[in-house]
């Protein structure tokens, strides 16, 4: 709900006005509902207001307790106020309007550094303890807020953009050459491993599920919850996970409706974002507001040429569920003239990093845009599903089945699955099946190797950063092998902090922006802690994949949707179409690029030169998900971020 900043001498030497100016002075890019600060002798705690829930109105941040002598800035929406209340006490005469931020000193003054533990929620915080003479800091467990800082000659200083901390003269602008070695080096979604890096030199971060504290003249990161399965559920019968698991989804789905305003949410033809739509327009309903769904869909003239099994345009299933669910208003949304090209410095001023996500980036941005004229203040989105709630991987279930020798219940299975995929030959399904069973001939089977981006990095750069040897101490698997298991792959999904971390800051910038929190109930942690103690054989059952999800949403969506395993969504397969009137001017500053000795250090020259040439011609739109393309695009926006760095001294 803010922006937050604040500026800690530990050696108590006053906190100058002109750089509680210059912090604040830059944070006025966003909009704000009110801007406070607080300041006493050598700290400063500071924060740029956006009101969205109901008891953020008029709330006062920065907050003093005088009586517990403790002071808190916060960016966070707390979703298990009633629990909290209830374990610490709060009489019910105060709860309905006690703001998130009191609610977190509360949770502090009883737990301490373990409080965020005890929070479920969306949260950055800093809090400044008097009595104990300490900072203590805390950021959520999937980082879906930022909170960037810097630590030397004993100031600690912090905010949720690193502009701010930019504007401080003591905080030099250079680029960090190990941030920008593993982002061009790791050829996948994931910015960067090393999460406590930021592409600015002197500008670190707290990762995600991670705390920091100043005290005693030393700063000290601590991981403070791992998402693991503690203890796998029991139950009688499927009948009953539905039921519990639509307890636990509803109450994270309601959670994040929490606003005096309207509720939006991203609405694709899959199965997460349709779930979240139907739990929430269900809810909304009865407080008499209806649920407003933006889906984007492909420029008129887009002719679709992904495979039978993938949908560019989904907007056939968009309308099956927005028919069904009722209670929503909808929005289809083309952006015509929009392209990832056109984007890239709005982007980059959004980010303050480059960004790898570029083949959606106009829609995502235009749907913020979208809600934000229409008066929205909470964007739900079904983006953290995939390994949580809809997870259910069937190929790799029939392979522990095929391990385990269960004849009996893996024919019953192949035979339903078959049949729900309307599969007339099998044979292809059993080589599956065969190959997850069996690692050895997996690793042999030449149709199954890696799908890989050619690496444009310069080699002087990777031997100058050490990263491959720094990506291998972190255990980042540089080749992202296909050989791992579905089961492997979410472990390390859920334990691993580089894979939460940008889509958290992007979902946080733009809501700075835009004025609007982005809020994903499938990122609830006791949601994702329920599916994590969930039996496999709930996620695949009766030849359906994804089976928890499918069973748990029965009235709740239509079955076009609900059962729907033939088709899956392909949301940015016309990026290269939309960018095709301004190829030249593309594959011109590429050329630039070329000449540049900015970037030379950082990028291979000669790569570069060399897709060029491949490409100087309009491609066809089928080549959008084309290694090299990518490879380019993904450089040049580095080449303007750079730029940009660069222009500003």
């Amino acid at each position: 709900m803010s922006a937050i900043a604040g500026i800690y001498h530990q050696n108590h030497e006053p906190v100058s006005r002109e750089h509680i100016h210059a912090m604040m002075g830059s944070l006025e890019q966003f909009p704000a509902d009110d801007v406070r600060v607080y300041k006493k002798d050598h700290i400063f705690l500071g924060c740029h207001a956006q009101w969205i829930t109901p008891e953020s109105i008029g709330e006062i941040l920065p907050f003093y307790d005088n009586e517990r002598k403790l002071a808190i800035t916060a960016d966070a929406i707390i979703d298990n106020r009633k629990d909290l209340f209830n374990t610490l006490g709060v009489r019910q005469s105060v709860r309905k309007e006690m703001s998130d931020s009191e609610l977190i000193l509360l949770a502090y003054e009883k737990w301490e550094e373990d409080c965020p533990k005890h929070l479920v929620g969306d949260f950055a915080f800093v809090i400044w303890d008097e009595r104990k003479g300490k900072i203590f800091a805390a950021r959520d467990f999937s980082g879906a807020r930022t909170l960037y800082y810097s630590y030397d000659n004993q100031c600690f200083a912090f905010c949720t953009v690193m502009s701010s901390l930019l504007s401080l003269p003591f905080i030099k602008r250079e680029i960090n050459e190990e941030w920008l070695a593993e982002f061009l080096v790791i050829q996948n979604m994931i910015d960067v491993a090393d999460v406590t890096n930021t592409i600015h030199k002197n500008i670190n971060q707290i990762p995600p599920a991670h705390s920091l504290t100043v005290e005693n003249g030393q700063i000290a990161i601590k991981k403070y919850c791992r998402m693991v399965c503690e203890e796998t559920i029991k139950l009688k019968n499927t009948g009953e996970y539905v039921e519990a698991f639509r307890e636990v989804f509803q109450e994270a789905v309601e959670n994040r409706t929490r606003t005096f305003s309207k509720v939006g949410a991203k609405l694709s033809g899959g199965l997460d974002s349709s779930s979240v739509v139907s739990f929430a327009a269900r809810s909304l309903q009865k407080q008499n507001k209806r649920l407003h769904t933006y889906s984007y869909v492909p420029e008129e003239g887009f002719l679709d040429w992904t495979p039978k099994h993938r949908i560019a345009n989904e907007t056939p299933l968009i309308n099956e569920t927005i028919q069904h669910v009722g209670n929503v208003e909808s929005n289809f949304l083309d952006f015509k003239g929009r392209s990832s090209l056109t984007e890239i410095d709005e982007w980059l001023d959004i980010m303050e990093m480059p960004y790898k996500f570029f083949e959606n980036s106009f829609w995502l941005k235009g749907i913020f845009e979208n809600a934000n004229n229409d008066g929205v203040k909470i964007l739900l989105n079904g983006g953290r599903g995939n390994l949580g709630v809809s997870w259910g991987p069937a190929i790799d279930y029939y392979a522990t089945l095929l391990r385990q020798l269960k004849w009996r219940c893996l024919s019953r299975e192949i035979n339903l699955y078959s049949r729900n995929l309307k599969l007339a030959n099998k044979k292809r399904l059993y080589l599956l099946i065969a190959r997850k069973s069996l690692p050895s001939f997996l690793k042999n089977n030449k149709g199954n190797q890696d799908y890989r981006l050619p690496s444009l990095v310069n080699p002087a750069l990777i031997e100058k950063t050490n990263v491959l040897e720094k990506l291998h101490s972190l255990g980042f698997d540089l080749k992202n092998s296909k050989s791992k298991n579905a089961a492997q792959q979410r472990k390390e999904h859920f334990e691993k902090e580089y894979t939460w971390n940008a889509s958290g800051t992007s979902g946080c910038k733009l809501s700075l922006r835009y004025n609007i929190w982005k809020r994903d109930p499938t990122n609830d942690s006791r949601v994702i802690k329920f599916c994590l103690s969930v039996p496999k054989n709930q996620f695949v059952q009766n030849g359906l994949d994804r089976a928890l999800i499918r069973n748990s949403t029965k009235d709740y969506l239509p079955d076009e949707v609900r059962l729907n395993q033939r088709t899956r969504g392909i949301q940015g397969a016309d990026w290269l179409y939309r960018m095709l009137p301004e190829w030249t001017s593309f594959i011109d500053e590429l050329k630039q690029l070329t000449n540049d000795p900015l970037v030379s250090e950082y990028v291979d020259l000669r790569k570069i030169q060399s897709g060029i040439d491949k490409h100087y011609y309009k491609p066809t739109p089928d080549l959008a998900f084309h290694p090299e393309l990518r490879s380019l695009m993904r450089t040049l926006i580095v080449y303007r971020f750079i730029k940009k760095q660069f222009e500003r001294g």
